[in-house]
């Protein structure tokens, strides 16, 4: 390690000697470490980032005021959609995402680098759990949805295989992301195939350009920002791996968007038949005010302008068809081959600009008091993933529906949008009408059917409150739609979990279970029989008739899913054919 007297003529170069202003009351282990955060910092990269942020953050925000004349849509040659497509285009392109897939050339990388402030909570994201039936965090929706389309892909070409799992963190999030994935057995994945790796940190500034000193002993720093992905990618010889699994395509997401398909065949697809080296899906704008970025052509090339950066005369104006003509939202969802990320690393990296953000970043007074500022007074300097576009040799874009495929979970509940209860209610209500379209029927306490249709956006809870496990249906297809005859599905109470997870056992006195799953009742079992799960020393499922239904071949039954050692149980209230 380097020496006080080393690090404080680096220091000096740099211009941020204040830096070690407390260094000699600090005891030597704080000393210590204290020193060892600054030895890394290149003295001309530091003076050149800290210049940077106090100049950017000096430009008032504003549209350039020649932006308009250059903006452009998308081509529509280079723009797909989910919707409006033939049925048989999007088969096909189904079909080659599932292919690739089961070739073992696609993997996933989840950027993952933030922490949940705005959430309310000081740990990641991915640990969040919204309030859904089951209690399953992002992280574990996300991983049992690699795990569906590993089995999906599998069943179609008789084979087994892997979607690798890529997790990019940073200093906050990789120590409780770890911990997190050991804890819970890395959710039934193969640890080797998950891969967690850490981008680089960057001081904080103050608004004349100096570095912030948190405490006496630490520099306050931050992420360089999920576009950070391109230098974390070379540090950590992230492409080298991929490349000895033979991965050639990777989809990169955020990790706060609820609805994400991870590894979505149609969207790798489609990438892969046009022949594309870079791509991102989109929604169309809610309106013109939504605070999103736009996926546009500036000067000819493909880019992602933020919304900040557009005038409001710019955003409101409409295509001939009525709709906004720059409609294109970025939701931080992108298609990026190998090679392309390769051609990144090597040559383009030190050409993207970094973003200003200005934060509130607790610091020590002239006294070494610690302060937590009511009011911004920190920059912190990102990069964003998507300032690659520009490089793409072959860019598009792929225009999803926002109500299949796009609820950000970024506030807290007090927050008027993108909070923990709009995020759950757009995954039940997906649930809700994925039941509807597979048959099924929703009663009320009567056995009076429920209203059939979908929730509006925003509308509130849905109708019935049905949770259905990524493990059983990816997208809403399959094992949801087997039974040749409808079922009747009873809400209220604890409704219906669908899931093929028996290994985690309920939680005592709860009226919710840990696990969710799915079961058929097979011809020969009567109500009050009790059956054995596989596994030893599995939990019990304990069924029992529900009086006041309908006759037939209809049974009504509630699931007591008992942990014998433990003594206790959980209702779920189900009927099946």
């Amino acid at each position: 390690m380097a020496s006080e007297l080393d690090v404080r003529a680096r220091l000096q170069r740099a211009g941020q000697e204040h830096l070690l202003r407390f260094c000699a009351e600090l005891a030597p282990g704080p000393r210590a470490a204290l020193l060892a955060q600054l030895e890394p910092l290149e003295p001309e990269a530091l003076r050149e980032h800290c210049r940077r942020a106090a100049a950017a953050c000096a430009r008032p925000p504003a549209p350039a005021p020649d932006l308009a004349a250059r903006l452009r849509p998308l081509p529509p040659e280079r723009v797909g959609s989910a919707s409006g497509v033939a049925p048989q285009t999007r088969r096909l392109w189904e079909e080659e995402g599932f292919h690739q897939i089961a070739l073992n050339k696609v993997a996933v990388l989840l950027l993952a680098g933030g922490q949940g402030t705005r959430l309310g909570v000081t740990y990641p994201k991915g640990m969040y759990q919204v309030g859904l039936p089951s209690q399953k965090t992002l992280y574990q929706l996300q991983a049992e949805r690699i795990r569906r389309v590993e089995q999906l892909a599998g069943e179609r070409y008789g084979t087994r295989c892997t979607v690798p799992w890529y997790i990019m963190t940073s200093e906050f999030t990789l120590g409780p992301t770890a911990k997190f994935f050991k804890e819970h057995d890395f959710f039934h994945l193969d640890p080797n195939n998950v891969v967690m790796f850490e981008q680089r940190m960057l001081p904080a500034v103050t608004f004349d350009g100096r570095a912030i000193l948190e405490r006496k002993d630490k520099v306050a720093m931050a992420p360089d920002g999920n576009g950070g992905l391109y230098c974390a990618l070379a540090d950590h010889q992230v492409l080298e791996d991929m490349e000895r699994r033979g991965v050639e395509f990777v989809h990169v997401y955020c990790v706060d968007n609820i609805l994400v398909r991870l590894a979505d065949p149609v969207f790798i697809g489609f990438c892969v038949l046009r022949g594309a080296d870079c791509g991102a899906k989109v929604v169309e704008k809610a309106s013109p005010e939504e605070p999103v970025g736009v996926v546009c052509q500036v000067d000819g090339v493909p880019q992602v302008v933020e919304y900040s950066e557009i005038s409001p005369q710019t955003a409101r104006l409409r295509a001939p068809g009525g709709g906004l003509l720059y409609n294109a939202g970025n939701i931080c969802n992108h298609f990026f081959t190998r090679d392309f990320l390769q051609m990144v690393t090597r040559e383009f990296e030190p050409l993207l600009k970094p973003h200003v953000a200005v934060k509130k970043v607790p610091y020590v007074d002239e006294e070494g008091n610690p302060v937590k500022p009511l009011e911004p007074n920190g920059i912190k300097m990102e990069k964003f993933v998507f300032d690659v576009l520009p490089f793409a040799k072959n860019f598009v874009a792929f225009q999803v529906l926002r109500g299949e495929e796009f609820s950000p979970l970024k506030n807290a509940d007090s927050a008027e949008r993108d909070n923990p209860s709009t995020a759950r209610r757009a995954l039940l209500a997906q649930h809700h009408q994925w039941a509807l379209q597979a048959g099924a029927h929703f009663l009320d306490a009567h056995g009076a059917r429920l209203p059939e249709q979908p929730s509006p956006p925003g509308s509130g809870e849905p109708p019935a409150i049905c949770e259905i496990s990524p493990l059983v249906s990816y997208s809403g297809e399959a094992d949801l739609a087997s039974h040749p005859e409808p079922r009747d599905w009873i809400p209220g109470h604890h409704d219906l979990l669908v899931s093929r997870d028996w290994r985690c056992t309920c939680k005592a006195g709860s009226s919710s279970p840990r696990s969710s799953w799915t079961w058929t009742w097979p011809g020969h079992c009567r109500p009050d029989s009790l059956l054995d799960l596989p596994a030893p020393g599995s939990p019990r499922l304990r069924t029992q008739p529900r009086p006041g239904l309908q006759g037939g071949k209809q049974a009504a039954l509630s699931f007591w899913l008992q942990n014998m050692d433990h003594r206790s149980s959980t209702l779920l209230q189900y009927v099946d054919d």
